[in-house]
Formats: structure tokens, sequence, C-alpha cells
């Protein structure tokens, strides 16, 4: 199948995290010019890297999300040296594993502005350059916990939701331009970051973190974590040409782990 994807500039935020660093691979491998984007700049390099050896066009940009007034010129560069971007994917770092009560009012504003607002102002910035084309992507990545909350992650819970109704709303306002607006929301997905929640779950209760993720385990319906090329996978073809008549939705990579319909 042809995705269409020849040559369209893929933006990837936390493209040097697990997740990220897949979709950034998967698009690169459909021929997309990938800029792969976040705060550490090994991880975006050695990103970057992945994909130029499977033959694809990649950027590396170090970015801090939280810093809103590098917008501009963060977008400048890629718009300067690849094009405007056709697709962008917002996938940010979660924060530290919280309950909902209880939290500074200033880390709920940190959060707030690298999770959320990051999101929102960098999408406003490149929604110009596609309207312009009548054509455009933007797929939102955030947690089962927008559908069922986790425990002790509230900050999470919140913001992450915080983006559903965002995104539903802007799928509205931009679908007769061409443009897609969708959320994806991964489930158990083996990356470095589930990892850290399994660790940080099996302190708190006293357990190893093997019992801890065999407790996760027996909750999927794969009977399994997912592989990070899967979740990719999803995402790349919502960014696709195919996916055109697919926007406003939830889709829930996450092998039947969230019980509700």
């Amino acid at each position: 199948m042809d995705l269409g994807l020849n040559k369209k500039v893929a933006l990837v935020l936390g493209g040097g995290g697990g997740l990220g660093s897949a979709i950034a691979l998967a698009l690169g491998r459909e021929g997309a010019r990938v800029v792969v984007a976040g705060r550490t700049g090994e991880t975006v390099a050695k990103s970057a890297d992945a994909i130029r050896a499977a033959g694809g066009q990649a950027m590396a940009l170090t970015w801090d999300l939280s810093d809103l007034g590098s917008i501009d010129a963060h977008i400048g560069k890629i718009e300067s040296e690849f094009g405007p971007v056709d697709i962008l994917v917002n996938n940010t770092g979660g924060p530290p594993p919280t309950t909902a009560s209880g939290q500074d009012t200033a880390l709920w504003q940190t959060q707030f502005q690298a999770m959320v607002l990051s999101v929102i102002a960098i999408t406003d910035r490149v929604l110009p350059g596609m309207k312009a084309k009548n054509w455009g992507r933007i797929i939102t990545s955030t947690s089962s916990g927008v559908v069922a909350p986790i425990p002790n992650l509230g900050i999470s819970n919140a913001l992450r939701m915080a983006l559903v109704g965002w995104s539903k709303t802007l799928a509205r306002e931009v679908g007769r331009d061409g443009i897609t607006a969708n959320i994806v929301l991964p489930g158990r997905v083996a990356t470095d970051r589930i990892r850290f929640l399994d660790e940080q779950k099996a302190k708190r209760e006293g357990r190893t973190v093997e019992d801890v993720a065999a407790e996760s385990t027996a909750a999927i319906a794969a009977g399994r974590y997912g592989d990070p090329q899967e979740y990719a996978d999803m995402v790349t073809f919502l960014a696709s040409e195919r996916a055109s008549y697919v926007t406003g939705s939830v889709i829930r990579i996450d092998g039947g782990l969230i019980a509700s319909i």
C-alpha cells in the first residue's frame, strides 16, 4: 500500500524517546523527511542517524518544549531547510508519578506548559502552512489514562485529558482545510517510560519489577506489552493519504488493555 508520504515533512516531538524514535523511523522509511525534536541532543541525533541509515532524510533538533519562546525559531529552521511541516506528531514526555491531590501548583504549571501549552502553540505555528497546502496531519500521543485514569498518575491523567478535548475541537475547525487531528493513546508499550513506572510501582508496594510487569500483562488481552513499532505503524497510517477520512478520533493501541467500550 502506498501511504503517499514521500517527501512530506514530518515533525516528531519527543523523537528521541522510545515511542517517538519508533514513529520517526517509521515515517522516514515511508519517504517522509523527518525532523526529530527533543530535549536531549544525543538521543535525537541517534534517532536521526537511524533514519539516514535506513535511506531516509532526517534533521535532529535539540528542543526544550517548555521554552515557548523558541518555537518560532525552531519552526523557521525547519521551513528553511525542509519546507513547511505537513505532519506534526505531538509526543511529549510524561510528568513524574503523583497523586491528584496535594501537589504544588508550581509543578502543575510547569507540566501544563511542557505538556499542553507547548503542543497547542507548536500546532498553531504550523497550521497556516498546512492550510496553504490544503493538507495536514496533527497526531497527538497521550495515554490510556485519558480513558481509564491510572492510579498515582494524577497530573498525567488530567493534563493529557485536556489535549483530548483540544484535539476534538480542532478537528472540527480544520477539517475543511484538508487537515486531520487525531489522538493516539498507548497502553503498556515496552519503553523506558513504562519500565520506569513499573519500577516506581514496585518500589512503592515492596514488590519486584517482574511481579508488577506480570500483573500488568495479565490484564492485557494480547497477553504481552506492545512493541514501539506497533504503535509507530498506527501513527504512520494516520499520517498518510489513506487516512484522510479519519479525524476527531481517539485511537487505542493497547492490546486490549482498556476494559471499557
